[in-house]
């Protein structure tokens, strides 16, 4: 074969596999197959768990039949989590029995799928989502004839919600086949990042933002956040009511933040290297200057936090003593208990991924924000059709839900390393992650951190959050967090329901498992937000009259933020 008949191969492979995505929901389908194989096969070879299984199905059978003819059964309860079967009709003859049908079948596939000796982990996940994939399409919740819900509503309404529904229908079905994307409910530097600052860097790849100064005087060491670029920085600058920036602001600090860029083509090549070299440590310069050299209290967000982590390694390596403290907002730095996105972390999953993003340069949003919604699909997709098309009712949008909207593109160099390098091979917490072409170690980062998990967070796991103080023996304040990844951030005081625990472990302190922290870490109510200023405070100097703002490029939150 010629040379040009051998570099012809890879392109037409990827187009081909960018092809097959549209089809597959982004999933690889070598990766499916792979999967399916291995369980099948192990679970074949094992008479005596299918016999197990069998012994099950007979009994669920029974009871089912039995249900069917009004005798009394011990209804089989649905998981706490899911809130499908929560309206009284449920309970109640005819739709008892197809949703004991569901909730059976539901377990019956969950013990066929799961802790079958002999298939690999990965292998495990990927059958087991996608049983529940099937089986959710299938939930009777979904369906209108045998959802109480619904029959409740079409009675009071006399049939209208379906007209309302039909309407709601036609009108997503607009939105979806227009080629711009949908308006979003509230609008950035309307109604939501609407805190008073202004753009002081502009470069390829960030703006950052310095807010104005509600007080006299301030504590001299600025806040830099660095969050996450897979959606807008605005989540921690909502309404005036919940905005992490505006409080930190109030409470007496100079506060900075980096709004990403939403790449394009044109930064298909743009690598994790590049997003620590002109974002975190462009904008420590920056705000190094503008606050005469004082030093910084960074703090990140979730893959923000993860940037943040590696940019301090790198600082502390190269003996720069910029920053003052490190503040992790859910953000993972070892990635072997990454929760459910490792299902999607496979070599062929991801040989496939690259593939995707190969075509355009780039991963579509639209792709990110399916992934995470199948993740939690009964909440995000399922119930949210059940009440716009079968109980006719108005989406009513808040901040959060508007954020959740804006989502970002993801270049094809850096989203690429950043999966393999962490999700994949855990280079960062086994010291092969290279910053600057030289290897970095969480280990000699030394300045004190505060750490924030969520209870309920199943993109960073509270659990593996807490692996950074195995990897730093420095002094660590690890505080566990009602909610989960966006909402047990998103914490202000005067939310009711919320509360945190709290626990110091002193640099060279022997190491707290995380059971024994979840036993004995001090419970409080109320918002972590001010716990976390006090302990700003405490590494903080006296009040002085705050810097002058930096260069004006413009108003916040920006223009970066605008991009879509």
């Amino acid at each position: 074969m010629t040379e040009t008949g051998i570099a012809t191969i890879p392109s037409l492979d990827r187009t081909l596999h960018a092809a097959e995505a549209r089809f597959s929901g982004g999933l690889s389908p070598a990766a499916i197959g792979l999967a399916w194989a291995d369980w099948f096969i192990h679970l074949v070879n094992q008479p005596g768990r299918r016999s197990e299984l069998t012994k099950q199905a007979v009994r669920d059978a029974m009871a089912l039949t039995a249900t069917a003819f009004g005798m009394p059964v011990e209804p089989l309860l649905p998981a706490p989590d899911d809130r499908r079967f929560t309206h009284p009709g449920w309970a109640t003859s005819p739709y008892q029995l197809p949703a004991q049908a569901f909730l059976r079948a539901e377990r019956l596939w969950r013990d066929a799928t799961t802790n079958i000796p002999g298939v690999a982990l990965p292998h495990e996940r990927m059958v087991s989502f996608l049983a529940r994939q099937m089986l959710d399409v299938a939930s009777p919740s979904n369906i209108a004839a045998l959802n109480p819900e619904v029959a409740d509503a079409t009675k009071a309404m006399s049939g209208e919600n379906f007209a309302l529904g039909l309407r709601h229908f036609l009108a997503d079905c607009n939105v979806t086949s227009a080629s711009t994307p949908e308006k979003l409910p509230l609008q950035p530097g309307q109604d939501v990042a609407v805190t008073p600052g202004k753009v002081v860097l502009r470069n390829e790849l960030i703006e950052l933002i310095q807010y104005s100064p509600r007080s006299k005087k301030v504590h001299p060491e600025p806040i830099l956040i660095v969050p996450a670029w897979i959606m807008k920085y605005y989540i921690l600058d909502l309404s005036p009511h919940n905005s992490m920036v505006k409080f930190q602001v109030d409470q007496g600090f100079t506060v900075f933040c980096i709004s990403w860029r939403n790449p394009g083509a044109e930064q298909r090549d743009v690598g994790l290297d590049d997003y620590r070299r002109l974002g975190v440590m462009a904008a420590v310069e920056a705000v190094s200057g503008i606050c005469d050299s004082a030093k910084i209290h960074a703090t990140g967000y979730c893959l923000g936090g993860t940037l943040l982590s590696l940019a301090a390694a790198a600082m502390a390596r190269d003996h720069d003593g910029r920053l003052a403290s490190v503040t992790l907002l859910a953000a993972q730095t070892d990635f072997t208990e990454a929760g459910e996105l490792q299902l999607f972390i496979t070599e062929s999953q991801l040989h496939f991924l690259d593939d995707i993003m190969w075509s355009r340069g780039f991963l579509e949003s639209s792709q990110m924000a399916g992934a995470f919604q199948m993740l939690r699909a009964n909440d995000l997709i399922w119930s949210r059709l059940i009440r716009r098309y079968y109980l006719g009712e108005e989406d009513h949008p808040n901040d959060m839900m508007s954020w959740n909207m804006d989502a970002t593109r993801m270049p094809y160099r850096m989203h690429s390393e950043y999966l393999r390098k962490m999700f994949l091979d855990n280079d960062l917490a086994e010291g092969r992650l290279e910053a600057g072409g030289r290897k970095i170690s969480l280990a000699d980062i030394h300045v004190p951190l505060y750490v924030i998990g969520t209870e309920t967070d199943h993109i960073a796991p509270w659990h593996s959050v807490y692996k950074i103080l195995l990897l730093n023996n420095g002094d660590i304040t690890f505080v566990l967090t009602s909610g989960g990844h966006n909402a047990g951030v998103v914490s202000e005081p005067g939310h009711k329901h919320r509360h945190f625990a709290v626990q110091r472990r002193e640099a060279e302190g022997l190491y707290i498992p995380p059971e024994d922290f979840a036993a004995t870490a001090p419970r409080q109510d109320g918002s972590w937000w001010e716990n976390w200023a006090t302990w700003l405070t405490n590494y903080s100097g006296p009040l002085t009259p705050p810097p002058e703002m930096g260069e004006d490029l413009g108003d916040a939150p920006g223009t970066y933020v605008m991009q879509r």
